[in-house]
């Protein structure tokens, strides 16, 4: 192919839907390239996946997609087995890494993988997109680390996008590392710090009970959105204590 290099292109697809016996069953759980899936164990009548990464990456050129859909009455978790680390390629361009999640009336589903992590040198746009029913249930964390330990990070920038029954719930764009717009690394954003996540809870309750705004500590705050839903944000100085944070404000919220 006269030398050119291409990136991979993968797709990981869970469908998770009611068993009818008090369960959550997984017809289909399919994985290629780099992004293998396995059913671990779980209790109750929750289903548990593990995203497992079989090759390093995502690499520059590469185009990954992860796709879960979870039916009334069923529950599914997700979570994966080690951090996501976006490194240079030899093929031009960024890397893409989408996730789509669908989450019908009565389903609930708890996305929790570990970190993304920026490397030197790699460029990465990542996109979630989330459409929840009326009535669905959803945690969704997200946590980004800039490079690794002494290191400068790569240029990232995620996209989360949420709508819930067919209207915008949550939207918005950040961008960090070389190339990204000024300020991403001042006192108004990072302020230095190179960690930083999010925590998204929707639940039917938030329409009886809302949540208050609020600080959680001193790098965190909660804030309630226009829906049954709150959202967390938070930095850190690093991968360990981001992670402690979130897991405080899940604990708090639910």
């Amino acid at each position: 192919m006269d030398g050119v290099t291409t990136g991979v292109r993968a797709t990981a697809r869970i469908v998770a839907r009611d068993d009818g016996r008090g369960g959550t069953s997984l017809p289909v759980l399919a994985g290629e390239g780099p992004l293998a899936l396995r059913r671990t164990r779980a209790t109750g009548d929750e289903a548990r996946v593990m995203l497992v990464g079989a090759m390093s990456g995502p690499l520059g050129g590469d185009h990954l997609t992860v796709e879960a859909d979870v039916g009334g009455g069923a529950l599914l978790h997700v979570g994966s087995a080690a951090a996501t680390l976006a490194l240079p390629g030899q093929a031009k361009g960024e890397a893409r890494y989408d996730v789509r999640l669908e989450v019908a009336a009565g389903g609930e589903l708890r996305w929790l993988p570990e970190q993304l992590i920026s490397a030197r040198g790699s460029e990465l746009y990542v996109s979630s997109r989330i459409d929840l029913a009326r009535g669905a249930r959803l945690v969704y964390r997200e946590e980004q680390v800039l490079g690794r330990a002494g290191e400068e990070p790569g240029r990232l920038t995620s996209r989360l996008t949420v709508r819930l029954a067919g209207r915008p719930l949550l939207d918005q764009e950040t961008a960090c590392g070389p190339g990204a717009p000024g300020g991403w690394d001042g006192p108004a954003v990072l302020a230095g710090h190179r960690a930083l996540g999010q925590l998204l809870v929707v639940r039917p309750e938030f329409t009886e009970f809302p949540a208050g705004a609020r600080m959680l500590g001193e790098r965190a705050a909660l804030t309630p959105l226009a829906g049954p839903a709150v959202l967390v944000t938070a930095v850190a100085p690093d991968a360990l204590r981001l992670r402690r944070v979130l897991d405080e404000a899940l604990a708090a919220v639910l």
